[in-house]
Order: structure tokens, then sequence, then C-alpha cells
């Protein structure tokens, strides 16, 4: 009987691994990477759902490009409260959402792995998961990378931004999705929402209520060029590599 064709090299991916290579990866010091990305959020009708996943998957990517880093599979569902009354968008509650994170990164550790990176790619998720980061062993470093909140990327955005108040599937976000692919973004669909947000929940039925907006966008989505993705992915990669570095 033929062995079949051989597997394809799946890098440091650990869903693409067997066992074995797993734990021979740990054995010579793999750095443990987390995405944390949503799958189902909406971004408004210009923009796939998992806009926050394909992020996450992308800076992953960047960081374990020729590093010694094993990957675990992105985790796509999270605390997203202020998006649950457009449909397809789902949110587990900060408790929920910290205690699966934190009963993941124990996994990870279990294995053996001493150091855990985490690419985070959304704002709601930063509190949760460092409640869970900080219910770890300290025997066990964990890096919590929050892709928005780096002195590079303030500087970038600040150079780049026309818009005012926007934070949602805005001219920043998309602009970073025209940098990643192009083909995702549907700017015929892209338009103006809300300019500034209260606290609280988003509705996109109710007028007469705070943080109305039909659309789901905070900001304004039509100023968004490649160009100024670039410019912002560019500098999210600088923090990256600034706050956590991996040696090659």
């Amino acid at each position: 009987m033929g062995t079949g064709p051989a597997r394809t090299d799946p890098g440091g991916y650990v869903a693409a691994l067997a066992w074995p290579e797993v734990a021979e990866r740990i054995a010579a010091g793999a750095v443990g990477v987390v995405p944390v990305g949503a799958a189902c959020k909406e971004h408004g009708p210009h923009l796939p759902m998992n806009t926050d996943q394909i992020q996450a998957e992308w800076f992953t990517r960047h960081l374990a490009r020729n590093r010694n880093v094993l990957v675990w599979p992105t985790i796509t569902y999270g605390s997203y409260p202020v998006f649950v009354d457009y449909p397809g968008s789902c949110s587990l509650a900060d408790d929920t959402f910290s205690r699966c994170v934190g009963e993941i990164f124990q996994c990870i550790c279990n294995s053996g792995v001493r150091k855990i990176v985490i690419i985070n790619t959304g704002i709601s998720t930063v509190t949760p998961l460092q409640t869970a980061v900080e219910k770890m062993s300290s025997d066990v470093q964990i890096s919590l990378f929050n892709a928005y909140s780096g002195r590079h990327f303030h500087l970038a955005r600040t150079e780049v931004e026309e818009q005012a108040g926007g934070t949602h599937a805005d001219e920043i976000e998309t602009s970073i999705m025209l940098a990643i692919d192009p083909h995702l973004v549907d700017m015929n669909k892209a338009g103006e929402g809300i300019l500034s947000k209260q606290r609280g929940a988003l509705n996109r039925t109710r007028p007469q209520e705070p943080n109305y907006s039909p659309s789901g966008i905070i900001g304004n989505a039509r100023l968004a060029t490649a160009v100024k993705g670039r410019k912002l992915m560019e500098a999210i990669l600088a923090d990256l590599d600034e706050q956590v570095p991996i040696d090659k």
C-alpha cells in the first residue's frame, strides 16, 4: 500500500502538526502564539464579520516568520457586547471569555511552553484577557499585545486620520483591510456612521435611543485608502517587534 502524498511543511502551526512534532518544537524552546480576533462581529455593510480574525492572523504570520514559535488556532469568540444588535454578531460575557481563554493558556503551559504571546485585535477583549493573564502562574511569561494601543500606531493614526470620532469599521480599520486584501472590502457600501459614541451598545433600529447606527459604523469609512492602511500596518508591526521581541 502506498504511503500517499507527503504533507506540505505546516510551519509552526499546531493544528497542522502531529503531537510528536509539537513536543519536539516545545523542547526546542518554541514560543506559544495565540491570535485573538472575532469571526462573528459586525463591521458595517462593507467589511466581513471576521475582520478582527483576518487582522489577528495577518499580524501573527509576521511574528511567526522565521521565528521559533508554535501558533495555536485563533480564538474567534470573545467579549463583544457593543455589537450584538446586528445579526450574526456573537458575544460572550467577560467572565465566560476570561475563564475560557485562561483554560486555553493553561493547556498550552501544561504542554511545556514557558512563554506565550497573545495577538489581540479587539478592544472590549483587552480587560478580560488581562484578567486571564494575571491569574496564570508566575513561572510562565505571557505577553498581551493589543494591536491598536502601541506608540507607533498612535503616531501613524495621528498622521493619516481625517475623520472625527471614529473607532469601528471606520477610516482606520477599513484602510487596514484595504491594505491586507482590497477584495474583502466593498467601498461602494462604505459610509459614514455615528461620529461619537456614548457608553453602551450600538443599536440599528431605534433612532430615539443613544448610539443609533443603522450601518454599525463609528466614524467615516469613505475616507479609507490602502496607502493609509499600509502606514498603519507598518506602525503596528513596529509596535509588535518592539513589545514582543522573539529571536529569529
